[in-house]
């Protein structure tokens, strides 16, 4: 759900960034290593999309930073040198993906996504729960076979709520997994998203607060 883009080229970065948002995810956007080093120190990332020429800290040695911290975020790994010795030697670093520039927008979608599923806990592209069907593949979410009209955020917290199965999910979880690093934590953005999902969800009601620890379906 949440993905860091960590390139130099600015105007590609944002492009990028913007293009994830639209396909749902929270996207934070940094343009040199060492920033994306406290980032990803910061945060807790599913996927990182890194390119491999960073300025001040090389993308290879956020690679290898990463990789020895044991941290679960996934490597996408950019490069505008497209040979198969760079590709075998970004794989090398542990990175679990690569991608060479220029590339075509759907298939890097499609990579950050098959990323995110492998770093979370295995769920299935499809989530049912009280007449409630998700489709984290088709983006599209139904109850009792009535269409949802969902905003993105809408969608990433409702596919959040189904994936606990019944568990709570903190209001601090759920900002840091759907929202970027320019939420203000004290805006109420999760209370009004939260309003707006349980209004478009119709009665009876599905979501239940938890005083004090969060959100439940």
């Amino acid at each position: 759900m949440r993905v860091l883009v960590a390139e130099d080229e600015e105007i590609l970065a944002e492009l990028v960034a913007t293009g994830l948002r639209r396909a749902g995810f929270a996207v934070d956007t940094v343009y040199s290593g060492d920033a994306a080093v406290a980032y990803l120190g910061l945060h807790d990332y599913d996927v990182v999309v890194l390119d491999r020429d960073l300025p001040r800290v090389h993308g290879d040695d956020v690679a290898r930073g990463l990789v020895a911290s044991g941290s679960r975020t996934r490597i996408l790994m950019l490069t505008a040198a497209g040979s198969m010795e760079d590709r075998v030697s970004g794989l090398d670093l542990g990175a679990d993906d690569y991608l060479g520039k220029p590339f075509e927008f759907p298939e890097l979608v499609s990579r950050v996504r098959a990323l995110r599923r492998r770093s979370a806990r295995p769920v299935p592209p499809q989530l049912q729960r009280y007449g409630v069907r998700l489709d984290s593949v088709r983006r599209t979410a139904s109850r009792d076979g009535r269409e949802l009209d969902l905003s993105p955020k809408e969608f990433t917290v409702l596919q959040l709520l189904l994936e606990a199965d019944g568990g709570t999910v903190s209001a601090e979880e759920l900002l840091e997994r759907a929202w970027d690093a320019n939420a203000d934590p004290f805006t109420g953005a999760v209370r009004v998203c939260m309003s707006k999902l349980r209004g478009k969800l119709g009665e009876p009601a599905l979501i239940r607060t938890v005083q004090g620890v969060g959100y439940a379906l």
